[in-house]
């Protein structure tokens, strides 16, 4: 390929990082440069490979075809489309592949120019943690640090890698391209860059099968391991560096970062995860916890040589040795002759052991022997901090602040487990299995099925009133309950083999009523995981997921009724008065629309902060974000600022999926500034966000107004997604039948029992993949144009202009304005056009007269004439961007013209099809 402009210099230079633009791309002059310089070299690279591969006539197809794709926008495509139309097959994948990996190897040097940058924008001065620990210091004198030490206390950040997986990359591609990143990196010359862009040619792209939830548990697997070994221990460490610094104490059981994961645990909707696939995914975490933690181990008996020759050590550390030497005698006999002298090396040895043993009774499926290895961290930190406490008693405290360290952080952030592991179902499952138990009891008037939400409340409270087991095991179970009482059998086994925080989160899908939580609580009650009456206690937090707006706006009061029931108030109570909510933004989203998600879960965070304070219960909220603005993705920092006050109370738990994993945390620098963005803005929202920024009658002001565009956003996007023929325009219009085909993940992208999609059946993800791949985009702008026309022409035209400042306003109409810059109507009209029957057509003037006011709406309040006129990198980025993908829209739509022609399609003509997919998801940088 010929050398491509791609990325032109900005319109003026861009001087400190912006949330948007720096999580879009580079945002500095300087670096753009750079980056276009390593993107040439990879672009020449590429060509050569292709005249290498596919002999000197695909590389003239493919300048030929980029030329006619520059003629597209003035031409309207049509020597395009006839040039595409007489392509066979076997040619038409070599082409999209060809464009495909282009913009792979473009988002590769992005990523490292990225990560570059933010060493020259961040230097260690202006970095998030210090900056905020300096202000603290300053607005928190005298008595009232005290308030920041008590912050510090509970300060936890959960990012939670789930089970949704958008990448649609193959996980070859994606270590390929790891090393294409680190030679450029190196400064490798152009023989052994050449070598790797030849290598990704050779790779295939699609996967041959769908994965199985263990393939997707080592896919993610690979990342937590990255982020246990450098990122996370290197950010904690900055982090106690920086408390210290400020003048305050680090907590001694503080683990500010807990990585956490779905992957093996979310059984909503995929039936192969099973029990027995639970327990192998958290063995196959735990294992590679296990391996860093020797790896460490090994360092610090390398460099502990310390000799009582020279310096003492502490008591307690010679009564741990007499200890360790009773329980492992083999070992004081292997290593006393050379470490008689060397105590904390003998002291490693022991540890090491156990960790050893640790490994072989998981491989072997054994149970915890205590004395002979560790259940969970804690005695693992507490032999860690018997050398600490040593060293630094003996004038060794620069030697403690080294390896042991971070081997310590490491131990405290991710124990011996990695990740821990939510579990996720729906709530009809558990109804289910307590019917089938009741009606085989025989106790009820009438089946449990006919019972009414308040019969059953009234019911189950009654039953956790009750000390009796609900269920004779002995007597074995009816078939329906089989299957969900095995999981939480299963949980209860695994927190005895690996500790009780490899997995204690339990959440409940599609709760509508109290009586969803207290189902749980009693079938968690029967596998011995909840005891409320003698000796109480929980090893589990049984958390409500809020999906669609009408569970939204019933949260908080659900909430108040919930901890109203005397038995739940006390599974609370036996969690430390700590109550999770998760909230669902991709489902309030498809069935909303963005405007209408993004307020519901804004108001529905505030009812659920004051209840929580009504009943002295502490609120933990787990935001189910999703790599896209259509599912609630966009700059997390700015999203953590723009929450009401009072809701951030030092934790914040977020999903992190798709190809925003790759794409934030496949380089240390990037998953580093991101967690980091993330830690300081939860400290900095629950220290200095705790009363409203707005006054009462602004607030009120603000609220009413926004209550009118929510309606009138919500009202226009019904009109769309009610319309009967929505579902053949989006079927007919989008690849999303072909997702299927992509083998993006485990889980199925339809809903069991459906065919065609729908509305209901289908999930969010293929929902905003599909608009996303057509340049629709119609999840992440639509409604918001009609919202905001309807409260200017109600006379809110002043109230929406004070909104500007308002932080949750502002970060709503940032992220639909980068997604209406990525929103081509021009190419979605390429689809329509020629994939959609004439008399579904209309839709689509719907979708375009809605875009025309979003735009111009927004641009209105933004008080500019063109999206991303504050951000001209990020725009220019995105319009050259544009360029390279025109050819893949119109590959796509011929090779989707193609395959509905045929009953069945060849190989090469869906192969072809799925690359297209994957260049324009790569070209986008979105999924879903």
């Amino acid at each position: 390929m010929s050398e491509p402009a791609l990325l032109r210099p900005s319109s003026g230079p861009s001087s400190s990082p912006d949330s948007v633009a720096a999580s879009a791309g580079v945002v500095s002059e300087s670096e753009h440069q750079s980056l276009r310089a390593d993107i040439r070299r990879l672009s020449t690279m590429l060509g050569q490979a292709l005249a290498h591969h596919g002999g000197p006539e695909l590389l003239e197809l493919v300048e030929e075809v980029r030329r006619l794709s520059r003629k597209a926008p003035e031409s309207g495509g049509a020597e395009i489309t006839h040039l595409l139309a007489g392509l066979d097959t076997g040619t038409a994948v070599a082409l999209t592949r060809a464009f495909s990996q282009y913009f792979q190897l473009a988002n590769t040097a992005e990523q490292l120019h990225r990560s570059r940058e933010l060493r020259t924008l961040r230097p260690p001065e202006r970095r998030p943690l210090r900056m905020l620990m300096q202000r603290l210091a300053d607005d928190f004198p005298g008595e009232a640090r005290a308030e920041v030490q008590a912050a510090l206390e509970k300060l936890e950040l959960r990012p939670v890698f789930t089970a949704h997986p958008t990448e649609s990359s193959r996980q070859s591609v994606l270590r390929v391209l790891r090393r294409v990143g680190d030679a450029l990196d190196r400064g490798a010359d152009d023989e052994e860059v050449a070598a790797l862009v030849d290598l990704l040619w050779q790779t295939d792209e699609i996967r041959p099968g769908k994965p199985t939830v263990a393939d997707e548990a080592n896919a993610i697997g690979w990342y937590l391991e990255q982020l246990a070994r450098t990122t996370v221990p290197e950010l904690v460490g900055e982090y106690e560096r920086e408390v210290r610094a400020a003048g305050f104490t680090v907590p001694d059981d503080s683990h500010p970062v807990v990585l956490g994961s779905w992957v093996g645990g979310d059984r909503d909707g995929n039936p192969f995860v099973t029990p027995d696939v639970t327990r192998e995914v958290v063995a196959l975490n735990a294992d590679r916890a296990l391996r860093i933690h020797l790896q460490l181990v090994e360092r610090l008996v390398d460099e502990l040589s310390i000799s009582t020759r020279v310096v003492g050590v502490s008591e307690e550390l010679r009564g741990s040795l007499a200890r360790d030497r009773r329980g492992f005698p083999e070992v004081y006999d292997r290593y006393i002759r050379l470490n008689q002298n060397e105590p904390y090396r003998l002291k490693l040895s022991y540890v090491r052991a156990r960790l050893e043993n640790n490994r072989a009774r998981i491989r072997e499926g054994a149970p915890h022997v205590a004395g002979r290895d560790y259940l969970g961290a804690r005695e693992y930190v507490a032999d860690l901090e018997v050398i600490d406490r040593s060293l630094r008693a003996h004038l060794g405290d620069r030697i403690a602040d080294g390896t042991l360290a971070r081997t310590r952080r490491a131990a405290k952030s991710f124990g011996l487990h990695l990740a821990e592991l939510d579990i996720r179902e729906h709530s009809a499952k558990h109804h289910a299995a307590l019917g089938a138990i009741y009606d085989a009891l025989g106790e009820l008037d009438k089946p449990y099925a006919e019972l009414t939400r308040a019969e059953r409340t009234e019911l189950l409270a009654h039953e956790l009133e009750q000390g009796r087991p609900l269920v004779r095991r002995h007597y074995g179970l009816p078939d329906e309950a089989t299957d969900v009482l095995a999981i939480f059998d299963m949980l209860h086994e695994v927190q005895h083999q690996f500790g009780t925080e490899v997995c204690s989160t339990y959440i409940v899908s599609m709760c509508q009523g109290v009586d969803d939580l207290l189902a749980v609580t009693v079938l968690a009650r029967e596998s011995y995981m909840v005891e409320l009456k003698q000796n109480p206690r929980s090893s589990v937090d049984l958390v409500p997921l809020f999906e669609t707006v009408e569970e939204l706006s019933q949260a908080g009061a659900l909430l108040d009724e919930l901890l109203s029931v005397p038995g739940y108030r006390r599974q609370v109570t036996n969690r430390g008065d700590l109550q999770e909510i998760m909230l669902g933004y991709s489902d309030s989203n498809k069935l909303a629309g963005i405007t209408t998600s993004q307020w519901q879960i804004q108001r529905a965070q505030r009812q659920l902060r004051d209840v929580a304070a009504k009943h002295g219960v502490r609120l933990r909220l787990f935001h189910g974000r999703g790599g896209s603005v259509g599912r609630g993705g966009g700059p997390a920092g700015e999203a953590v600022m723009a929450t009401p006050y009072g809701t951030v109370d030092a934790t914040m738990k977020l999903t992190e999926q798709g190809e925003t994993i790759s794409d934030k945390y496949s380089l240390p620098a990037l998953a580093h500034d991101n967690l980091e963005i993330l830690l300081s803005s939860t400290l900095d929202a629950t220290l200095m966000h705790t009363s409203s920024r707005l006054d009462p009658p602004t607030l009120a002001r603000f609220d009413e107004a926004m209550d009118c565009v929510s309606d009138h956003a919500r009202t226009a996007y019904r009109r769309l997604v009610d319309d009967p023929g929505l579902p053949d325009f989006f079927a007919a219009a989008t690849p999303v039948d072909e997702l299927g085909r992509l083998n993006v993940g485990s889980r199925p992208s339809k809903r069991p029992g459906t065919s065609a999609p729908t509305l209901d059946d289908l999930r969010a993800i293929p929902w905003v993949f599909g608009w996303t791949q057509t340049r629709m985009v119609v999840p992440g702008w639509f409604g918001l144009g009609s919202g905001l026309r309807a409260a200017r022409e109600a006379g809110y035209g002043p109230v929406l202009d004070e909104m500007r400042e308002w932080a949750f306003f502002a970060n709503l109409l940032g992220n639909v304005e980068m997604t209406l810059a990525k929103t081509d109507l021009r190419i979605a009209e390429f689809y329509v056009c020629n994939l959609v029957e004439p008399g579904l057509q209309p839709i689509f003037e719907l979708i375009k007269a809605e875009h025309e006011m979003t735009v111009r709406e927004v641009l209105r309040l933004l008080g500019t004439t063109t999206l991303l006129a504050r951000h001209p990198v990020l725009r220019n980025t995105l319009s050259v961007r544009a360029g390279y993908l025109e050819p893949l829209h119109h590959l796509q739509v011929e090779l989707l013209a193609q395959r509905r022609k045929v009953a069945e399609a060849d190989g090469d003509l869906n192969r072809a099809l799925l690359q297209t997919v994957n260049g324009i998801a790569a070209g986008l940088r979105n999924t879903g």
